[in-house]
């Protein structure tokens, strides 16, 4: 058996284990409201992009640390071992996303979460992975 032959066995057991209808029937009520409150796709573009960001572990690292406190780039680097120009890119995505905001104090700048949002996602996540 080749890897793609192990990969298609594994989504087909995957598949057999996902309970669908007998009877193929929409039910146009529940289909109409659910369209009606249906955000529009901008919006929907926008959160994909939003949650991409929370799915790389150095930037889930960062939020965590600044869930703490505010701290300048060089703080962050020593904490997760990394570089100052590592830290520095990620950074720039997570202001991008408008998930961390800075000040500058002199010629140090700190970086601190954006707004309470960013706090409640980081800590509503750990609560669903911790049920």
């Amino acid at each position: 058996m080749n890897r793609y032959s192990y990969i298609k066995q594994g989504e087909m057991d995957m598949a057999a284990n996902i309970e669908t209808c007998e009877l193929k029937h929409v039910h146009k009520d529940i289909v109409k409201e659910v369209h009606d409150k249906m955000p529009d796709e901008e919006k929907l573009y926008d959160l994909a992009e939003l949650f991409k960001v929370f799915g790389d572990s150095t930037r889930i690292k960062i939020l965590n640390a600044l869930l703490v406190s505010e701290m300048c780039v060089c703080d962050i680097a020593n904490i997760l071992n990394m570089t100052q120009s590592a830290v520095s890119h990620q950074l720039k995505n997570l202001k991008n996303a408008r998930l961390i905001k800075n000040r500058k104090d002199g010629k140090t700048v700190f970086y601190s979460l954006a707004d309470e949002h960013v706090m409640t996602i980081l800590n509503q996540g750990i609560d669903h992975i911790e049920e």
